[in-house]
C-alpha cells in the first residue's frame, strides 16, 4: 500500500492507524478524509502558538508605526481581522487606541 507523504517534514515512512496517518518520524498525525482550508496561511506569534482569525493579541515589544511618531507599546491589545500571506507583515489588526494597520506576527503573542 501507498500512502501520501507526511504533509509536516514530507517523510514516505506514513502508516496508517484507524481514520488517521501518522508519520513516525515528526510524530504529525492527520486525516486525509479531513477538508480543512489549506488556502488559509498558518501564522505563530513569537511564543510559537498558531493564530487564527478573531484572536486577541497583545504586543510583544515596542513598536514604532511607519509613517507616524506613533509608537506602540509593549502590552497594547489588538483583535485579528484576517491572516494575510504578507512578506513583512501577516496580520491585519484592529489595535487598541491605533485603529486598523498590518502588524508581524512575530511581535505579538496570543492574549
Amino acid at each position: 500500500m501507498s500512502f501520501p507523504p507526511c504533509p509536516q517534514c514530507n517523510s514516505e515512512y506514513v502508516y496508517q492507524d484507524l481514520a488517521n496517518y501518522v508519520c513516525p518520524e515528526c510524530a504529525y498525525e492527520w486525516n486525509p478524509s479531513d477538508t480543512s482550508d489549506t488556502d488559509t496561511p498558518s501564522v505563530k506569534d513569537a511564543n510559537g502558538t498558531l493564530l487564527l482569525e478573531g484572536d486577541k493579541i497583545t504586543l510583544a515589544k515596542d513598536l514604532k508605526v511607519k509613517g507616524s511618531s506613533l509608537v506602540l507599546k509593549i502590552g497594547t491589545k489588538a483583535v485579528i481581522r484576517r491572516i494575510v500571506d504578507g512578506k513583512d507583515h501577516q496580520l491585519d489588526c484592529k489595535v487598541d487606541g491605533a485603529g486598523e494597520m498590518m502588524v508581524t506576527a512575530a511581535f505579538v503573542k496570543k492574549a
